[in-house]
Order: C-alpha cells, then structure tokens, then sequence
C-alpha cells in the first residue's frame, strides 16, 4: 500500500475522508464503545489471556483468566480474590485521564441538533469522567456497587469506596464494602459471565432513554441522519458491534485489529481511537 502525504496509507486517507463527509453531514451521533476506545488512555483492553495476563502478572502466576475472575461466585467463595480484582480495577479507572478523543467527541455532539448519545460496553466510567453524560453502559458500572444477595434492587455509588490491594498478590484486605442495607458484603454492579444475580435497574433505564433518543433522531423530519461510530469494539464479546451494525445509520468503524463489516456497509478505518478521532476532528474543522 502507498503512503499519502499525511503519513498514512492512501487506503487510510481515502477512508478518513470518507469518514468526515459522514460526520459532516450528521444530524446525530451514537458512539458505540468498546475496550479499545480506552487504551489510548493507558487502560489494558484484555485481550485474550495473554493480553490479560500483560496486564496483570500475579494472575498468569496464579493461573487465573479474565473469564474466570469476572465470575461473581468469587464473592461468596472468595471475597478477597474478588475484590483484589475489582478494588485494583477501580482505583485505576478513578486514577486514569481519558485522552483527548473523549474530548473530540464531546464537542461533536454539542455541535449537532440531535445531539449524541454513547452505548458501551466498559465500565470504567471514563466518558462521564470526559463530560459525557448522555452514556448507556450495557454492563453496568465499577462505580455504582450493589448487594452480593442482593437483598435489594439497590444500587448506589462507589465514591469514597477505598479497597487495599496486594499488588503481589492481588488479594483485598479488610475492611470490604458491604451493603448498607443488610451488611452482607457489596459487589460492583458489573454484569460478570454466569451472573444470575446483577441488579440491572440503572443499565435497563439508561437503555431505553437512549432508544427514546434513538427514535427520535431518527424520525421523519429530524435534521439530518444518525452516524454511528463504532469505537475499539472486538468480536469475542460483540454486543457493541451487533448494536452498531444493526442501526440504521451510517456506520463508521474505528478498529486497528478488526476493521472489516461483515455486515451491513459502512466506512473501515484500521485507526486506534485518538489517531482516528484527531484526524477526522482536523478534516472537519
């Protein structure tokens, strides 16, 4: 492939200008995000085991996958291997800066009359961190806790939760969150694999407000059509993608790892997400 002037592919070039004719003619913007949408930030993606295991050492030591530690029966069994795992999670998602991408698309969506609304499957809290408040995270959030039972439909916010955690180890001391209403001890209010047991009030809530958006957007006489940017979204877990694809809005995929739509049309551009989000804010500006 030939390299163009800006020190891309032409391949690259001729998708990024793509990309900016949609986003200059949207009316609205959903942004739909995944694990890569961070890593620019310096979070870890997990990756496959290996990728988790780069990530976290004490696990590959211990044997232990991503999959078998975002499963809640380790809160019952195990209450300090869980919360080693979260606790360390949530005191680097509050210590984490999102990069200027998050920045990017905040203005986008106040520059447009429909305005934009974000669907992700993280739970690091980063885009609300940027701003964005207008955000469905489909599995819920490391900073809103709930009740291991739970006792309750009750969810309430993380802030000023502290967990100790062996770095070397990676096992969280005493004390443990515990719900307040019941005592027994607390979880994140994070869909985990198998998880029968997730309070999923506050994610239903923000799902269909922003299906209520959604329908409006993209109804008769709205200004302009819905674009769908689709950020850092793998096919392992692929809920953020089939969300994407299933839209009808015109799709733009920024993957470096897995660019191609399989289904449906749309622009692929193999850009992580700051560089594809600074480019195309430069060649809409």
């Amino acid at each position: 492939m030939t390299t163009a002037a800006g020190g891309f592919t032409s391949e690259v070039e001729a998708a990024l200008d793509a990309a900016a004719a949609l986003l200059a003619g949207a009316g609205a913007l959903l942004v739909c995000a995944g694990a890569g949408m961070g890593v620019d930030s310096g979070l870890p993606d997990f990756r496959g085991d290996a990728g988790f295991w780069r990530a976290y050492p004490p696990y590959e030591r211990l044997g232990l996958s991503f999959v078998e530690l975002a499963d809640p029966v380790h809160f019952r069994d195990d209450p300090a291997l869980a919360w080693g795992f979260y606790g360390h999670r949530l005191g680097l998602y509050r210590s984490t800066v999102p990069h200027e991408g998050f920045a990017v698309l905040r203005r986008w969506g106040a520059r447009l009359p429909g305005g934009m609304y974000v669907f992700t499957s993280n739970v690091d809290g980063q885009f609300q961190r940027a701003g964005i408040d207008a955000v469905a995270e489909v599995h819920g959030s490391i900073h809103h806790l709930q009740c291991v039972g739970p006792c309750s439909g009750e969810i309430w916010p993380a802030d000023g939760v502290e967990v100790d955690v062996d770095p070397e180890t990676m096992r969280a001391g005493e004390p443990l969150p515990r719900c307040p209403s019941c005592g027994d001890l607390a979880r994140p209010n994070i869909l985990m694999f198998g998880d029968g047991s997730w309070v999923s009030e506050r994610t239903d809530a923000a799902l269909r407000s922003c299906s209520s958006w959604l329908d409006e957007v993209t109804a008769p006489g709205s200004d302009g059509p819905l674009v769908v940017v689709e950020i850092g979204a793998g096919t392992a877990v692929a809920t953020v993608r089939r969300t994407a694809e299933s839209l009808a809005g015109h799709l733009i995929r920024l993957n470096p790892t897995e660019p191609e739509i399989r289904s449906g049309t749309g622009v692929s551009v193999p850009l992580g997400a700051l560089a594809a989000l600074t480019d195309l804010d430069t060649r809409l500006s």
